[in-house]
């Protein structure tokens, strides 16, 4: 599993998030490819609070780990016009245009645990994820 374990202090590079595929469920119909969980709300607006710089996170998706794609994370300065704008109870999180199609559905949350500090991408349309849930096929 991707540890992120000093999150607060994350640099302007990308973090690395941990991917759970979940059993089929029932998706509610929504206009956002993302949800965010109160968790998730509560820790992008933290993260960006002392950093008046950046807009909001970017998710992206990337050929890396032993399954095929992993998920990435950045902080963004501006909205690039493929990108998708999912606002939520104050925050924004952006979705790379090839990532899009990848989150449908998808919830993403923050998790704390003894040994981690990660978000989660919570994705009913994953097939398989690797040991360490880094990576993910669809």
């Amino acid at each position: 599993m991707s540890n992120i374990s000093n999150i607060s202090n994350m640099s302007a590079s990308m973090v690395r998030a941990t991917v759970r595929a979940v059993s089929k469920r029932k998706i509610l119909p929504t206009r956002a490819a993302l949800t965010l969980t109160p968790a998730a709300v509560s820790k992008v607006r933290l993260l960006l609070q002392d950093r008046p710089e950046y807009i909001g996170l970017k998710v992206g998706v990337r050929t890396r780990g032993c399954n095929g794609l992993t998920y990435t994370l950045d902080y963004t300065k501006e909205k690039d016009k493929s990108d998708e704008e999912v606002v939520q109870d104050g925050v924004r999180v952006f979705i790379e245009k090839k990532a899009q199609l990848t989150l449908l559905g998808t919830e993403m949350d923050f998790v704390e645990s003894k040994l981690s500090r990660e978000f989660v991408f919570n994705n009913p349309n994953i097939k398989g994820t690797c040991g360490c849930g880094e990576s993910f096929n669809m």
